[in-house]
């Protein structure tokens, strides 16, 4: 897809959906004439996409990000690059209410039913007084519990060393994928502020799992960016291990198979910049898909498309994962 101007981040989210089957057959087989603006130009593009017969090997988004621009008060357009996360956020919502569904009634539209899942989530206040010996004595308060939908998971990355010496600045630091999954296992606590939180997703989990590696913070200054590399296979990611059992609905013991669909991944540029002292940072951003006629990975960075080798996807600053859900009885081994 055409880069007009600063619209790299649309670009790549479009590219990830587009590669999920569901949603990709929704939008080209289904009569949207009477939808929205926002759902029959999603739908043209998703078309030109996958036009095997084109003329040109490359589609324009003009269309569609002129009115994402103005149903979005021109909070995504072409001129300013924007988060792929926030874009994400806002497109799903307003593709769901736009296809009729619904804010309250769960799987009431095509993305809900691909994404939507949901997640317990306990709760506990830290009070804290002193003892006799004016010692600091945390007390444990009682658990609330909710039970929330989503439909994009946020993993946070390990803190990044504050103090460094010459040689570990070469080193950048790698986490494996299950750590970060670990804050869904129901025993992890996290705290925010005041409070002590533990997550547990609940079954069932859905066709489509999407995943947000957290890298960057603000603080009153500057955004902070956490180049932390997140190692992952692209086959047989088990999430069994992070949903509460339910003999009902799932055989305990059994594993919950997912396949990387797309990575998004992020690349710190250093361009010189006149305005601020030394060198400024400029965000681009690829897409990696699964071309699953031929089984293979794509890069892809707007009018650019190379293939990569599935054992090096993880090489880069992955932002956002897309997962498959594998149908019971398929591909039953654990493949790297």
């Amino acid at each position: 897809m055409n880069n007009i101007k600063e619209n790299d981040y649309f670009n790549v989210v479009i590219q990830a959906l587009a590669h999920i089957p569901p949603l990709r057959n929704f939008f080209m087989l289904e009569d949207l004439s009477e939808r929205s603006e926002l759902v029959q130009r999603y739908s043209v593009l998703v078309r030109k996409i996958w036009n095997t017969r084109a003329f040109k090997t490359h589609v324009s988004p003009h269309e569609l990000l002129q009115q994402i621009s103005r149903q979005s008060n021109k909070r995504f357009d072409l001129l300013q690059q924007s988060d792929p996360i926030d874009f994400l956020s806002w497109f799903l919502n307003n593709m769901h209410l736009a296809l009729g569904g619904s804010k309250t009634k769960p799987g009431s539209s095509i993305i809900q039913r691909v994404f939507q899942g949901k997640l317990k989530v306990e709760s506990q206040q830290i009070t804290a007084r002193a003892d006799a010996g004016d010692r600091l004595r945390f007390e444990d308060a009682d658990v609330d519990q909710a039970i929330i939908p989503y439909m994009m998971l946020t993993l946070d990355l390990p803190a990044s060393p504050l103090f460094q010496d010459e040689l570990d600045k070469n080193i950048i630091p790698q986490v494996p994928l299950t750590n970060i999954l670990a804050k869904y296992d129901g025993l992890k606590p996290q705290e925010h502020m005041n409070q002590r939180k533990r997550y547990r997703l609940l079954h069932p989990l859905p066709p489509y799992l999407l995943f947000h590696i957290k890298r960057f913070s603000k603080n009153k200054f500057v955004q902070e960016r956490n180049p932390t590399i997140v190692t992952f296979p692209t086959r047989s990611l088990d999430m069994s291990p992070y949903v509460e059992p339910n003999p009902e609905l799932h055989s305990p013991g059994e594993p919950i198979w997912y396949d990387l669909v797309a990575n998004v991944t992020h690349e710190a540029v250093r361009t010189r910049d006149d305005s601020v002292e030394g060198e400024a940072e400029r965000k681009v951003w690829r897409c990696q898909v699964r071309d699953r006629a031929r089984e293979e990975w794509l890069e892809i960075q707007d009018l650019f498309v190379e293939r990569a080798a599935a054992e090096t996807l993880f090489t880069k600053e992955s932002y956002l994962m897309v997962w498959e859900r594998r149908k019971e009885g398929r591909g039953k081994g654990r493949v790297s």
